[in-house]
């Protein structure tokens, strides 16, 4: 019967997956929806504790269910990143051919990685499908298939581990994991691949010189092997029977393929060399019986190559007369490979596959989509703020020149312009100066709260480095977790970016303080009634006949313009922030067709496709109001000169300026405030998310600090702390001292001897035995007039009666016999 040895698993612990890769998510994800991944996280725990349990059942549906945990380790190594510094889950797993108890001794490794995760499950999903090809019926084609199939899926996996563990897992792997026993298990899981296709042709009774080649083949593959897993850093990892049964496998397949080609030799009359063979495959038996010991499991192949042996041997004795040639000069046997290592699956092991994070984009297309979307931002607030800063450079000009409110001045009437109404009229329905008084009140409260939650994180960094330096300090290399500030980094720059922020803020803050100071009073005019404006407004004077003058029409038609200009901006400002893109789909499919994402000449191309023509309105509009600026400030010069001759009216018109630029300043800063105070309430949120994130690592860091304090506490303890020193001289026994070996024994005292009593040592001299000597206990002396018990073959004392309950008829049997008493020390 075929035997084939398979591939313990490496065994792993139940961990929290759900509360680091939900808080991952809302710190990451903020517009994810819970509902659509609480559900997923929960079915993927499930899923790890399924394959846990499931692992020991040498069935294809346990298979199954490593396939389908792998399959979504792989699709989330890109979405929910697991490591050190992102999603600190620390996967503990304990090397396959350990023979300790479960996560003892020193083959055991803990890391917190999602790469580590995945090729330890690649470990499990060869070393399963090696335990089912092992229980096949080997008797049958079906089950010769099904493990020459998985024999060789194993030797696959085993050799991709092989090339990439290292890299995966970045330090020291348990001795299971070292590429030189990956290299070994990948070489015999082909051996046994290319076995179980011999015993195919076998039974299949295919021609002897190609069952010759396959077997031959198979006896070196197992010889490949054998070199492999007899390193000397490996003998002591594979289990006792391992090497015999590899050692003898090879040269029992050796002295089957002599055996097959002897066949091919008879069928071509070769009788001698036909007994050559046999006589080699004899001996080839003999030795793979002598190697495997107990483990021998070829006697019937051993038998039919006798008996074939003898009957050639006789045939040409007396019939053919052959010569026997030498079997060093008989041609090579040749060989047929069949089994070769299967390659991994391009996509996912398991045909039922689903991803339970679907809705999740991957990290490389999230980060492509931010990136994306601040280079956006960055065209979007250019393009604006470059219009705007034109309109308010084009307010700051015509406010100097006192426009448009001059023109509605000319009447030499003392009412307030029109223009000033509306300005006011719009200052007071947006709040007036009460509304900036608040918002510019709420700025310092906001700022403190921020500034407190930044702060609190990088103490909370400061505290864990410190920590973790002065535990390094003492312990030194034992010390051997990885060290904070290459941890830490992402997120001390995450919060000196922050920092930055919240600094540049702090001096725009103050610009707006010194321009609402400066503007003040206009802005405190233009919140009040109409009547107090107007009472606020010096007199105008005599300026009548200015109304038909023509540089009083020209400017009038100029305002005309500069309000159309301003209607143009507001309408490719919407344009600006509409323009929408589909940049997910052009992203997934670099990273399918390339692997990665070229995100710059990606964006680049897309928005300049999307943003060239708005570009060119707002140059556009730039040149027009340039050459509109100059034509007014031409014009304005003409109606000055016309106004000279009226003195009365200068204070007046320095009056209507101010106004007017108190309103575009009033604009400005509500704008400024308003965006402000909206930017403390957004950063809030993320530093929140980021206080959070700082808060799960420290703990996370702390409670592998715990456990690493733990071990290193317990091999301290367990540590010998060296020899005794050498006693002095004076302590020595004295020369005439018996050896210790000759001094008597002694028993020690407190424990029960023979008799129930304390025992006392045995070299203490006894004294003679009184005369009323108690048997059960030899320190009391009988009470006064107490008969003594008999002892064995005694006869019961005179008088004595039998022992007898209150209503019992009869004795009990064997009530007048006391118990022998325990045979007496020879000391005694």
């Amino acid at each position: 019967m075929a035997t084939f040895l398979a591939v313990p698993l490496k065994q792993t612990q139940e961990v929290e997956l759900i509360k680091p890769m939900r808080s991952f998510i809302q710190n990451t994800f903020s517009q994810a929806d819970p509902d659509d991944y609480n559900k997923a996280l929960n079915e993927f725990s499930k899923l790890r504790n399924l394959m846990i349990a499931k692992s020991v059942d040498k069935h294809d549906s346990a298979l199954e269910i490593l396939y389908r945990y792998y399959d979504q380790v792989v699709a989330i190594e890109n979405k929910l990143p697991i490591a050190e510094n992102q999603i600190r889950v620390n996967f503990k797993w304990r090397d396959a051919f350990d023979k300790e108890s479960l996560f003892s001794g020193k083959r055991i490794l803990a890391i917190a990685s999602g790469s580590y995760e995945k090729v330890c499950m690649l470990f499990n999903i060869a070393a399963l499908q090696t335990q089912i090809a092992e229980v096949q019926n080997h008797d049958s084609d079906e089950g010769l298939k099904t493990s020459a199939k998985y024999f060789q899926s194993a030797s696959g996996i085993f050799g991709h581990l092989k090339d990439v563990v290292l890299s995966h897992i970045q330090q020291d792997p348990t001795p299971d994991m070292n590429p030189d026993s990956l290299n070994a298990l990948s070489a015999l899981m082909v051996a046994q691949a290319q076995e179980t296709i011999y015993r195919k042709c076998a039974n299949d009774k295919m021609k002897d010189v190609m069952v010759a080649k396959v077997v031959h083949q198979c006896s070196e593959l197992y010889a490949d092997a054998m070199k492999l897993m007899q390193l000397s850093t490996l003998k002591e990892l594979w289990p006792k029977e391992w090497i015999p049964t590899v050692v003898m496998k090879q040269a029992a397949f050796h002295a089957m393929a002599e055996f097959y080609q002897s066949c091919v030799c008879k069928e071509a009359r070769s009788y001698g060399e036909q007994i050559a063979r046999l006589q080699h495959a004899n001996d080839l038996m003999a030795a793979s019986s002598q190697r495997g010991g107990t483990t021998f499991n070829f006697r019937n192949e051993q038998g039919r190559i006798q008996r074939e042996l003898q009957s050639a041997k006789k045939d040409n004795d007396f019939i053919y007369h052959d010569k026997v040639p030498d079997v060093k000069t008989l041609d090579p046997i040749g060989k047929a490979q069949i089994a070769k290592p299967s390659p991994l699956p391009t996509k996912e092991f398991s045909d039922k596959f689903q991803d339970l994070f679907s809705k999740l984009v991957p990290i490389p297309v999230y980060d492509a989509l931010n990136a994306f979307e601040n280079r956006r931002n960055t065209i979007i607030s250019g393009e604006i703020g470059r219009l705007r800063e034109a309109s308010t450079l084009m307010n700051s000009v015509l406010a100097s020149l006192n426009l448009p409110a001059a023109l509605e001045d000319v009447s030499g009437s003392n009412k307030v312009p029109q223009s000033v109404l509306d300005k006011a009229k719009q200052v007071q329905d947006q709040g007036g100066m009460q509304h900036l008084d608040k918002l510019i009140n709420d700025l310092p409260e906001l700022l403190c709260r921020n500034r407190e939650i930044l702060d609190d994180c990088i103490k909370q960094l400061d505290d864990e480095e410190q920590s973790d330096k002065q535990l390094r300090e003492q312990f030194k290399e034992r010390w051997s977790r990885t060290p904070s500030d290459k941890l830490t980094k992402p997120m001390r720059d995450e919060c000196m970016k922050y920092k930055h922020i919240l600094d540049t803020a702090i001096g725009a803050d103050r610009v707006v303080q010194q321009k609402y100071s400066a503007h003040k009073s206009a802005i405190a005019l233009l919140s009040k009634p109409s009547a107090e404006i107007e009472k606020g407004l010096p007199s105008a004077g005599s300026s009548g006949g200015l109304q038909n003058n023509s540089a009083v029409q020209q400017l009038k038609k100029m305002m005309e313009d500069v309000a159309t200009i301003k209607a143009e901006r507001e309408v490719i400002e919407t344009q600006i922030k509409d323009v929408t893109f589909d940049m997910s789909s052009k992203f997934f499919s670099a990273m399918a067709s390339d692997g990665l994402i070229d995100e710059e000449s990606i964006s680049v191309g897309e928005l300049d496709r999307m943003y060239g023509p708005l570009r060119e309105q707002v140059n556009d509009s730039i040149q027009r109001q340039e050459m509109l600026m100059g034509r007014v400030q031409n014009t304005n010069t003409e109606f000055c000169q016309a106004k000279a001759s009226n003195q009365g009216a200068a204070q007046r018109e320095q009056v209507l300026k101010d106004l007017a630029a108190g309103f575009d300043m009033y604009m400005e800063l509500k704008s400024n405030l308003e965006e402000g105070t909206k930017f403390y309430n957004d950063l809030t949120p993320l530093l929140v998310k980021l206080q959070n994130k700082i808060s799960d690592f420290c703990f996370a860091r702390k409670t592998e600090k715990d456990e690493l304090m733990s071990d290193l506490q317990k091999r301290i303890a367990s540590q010998p702390t060296g020899p005794a020193p050498k006693a002095p001289s004076y302590q020595s026994p004295p020369a005439n001292a018996p050896p210790p070996h000759e001094q008597p024994a002694q028993q020690s005292y407190g424990q029960p001897g023979a008799w129930g009593q304390t025992p006392y040592p045995l070299s203490m001299s006894m004294p003679a035995m009184p005369s009323g000597f108690n048997a059960y206990n030899p320190y009391m002396q009988p009470y006064p007039g107490q008969q003594q018990p008999p002892y064995p073959g005694q006869q019961p004392y005179p008088g004595q009666q039998p022992l007898q309950y209150p209503g019992q008829q009869q004795p009990y049997p064997g009530q007048y016999q006391n118990p022998p008493y325990p045979q007496q020390p020879q000391w005694r």
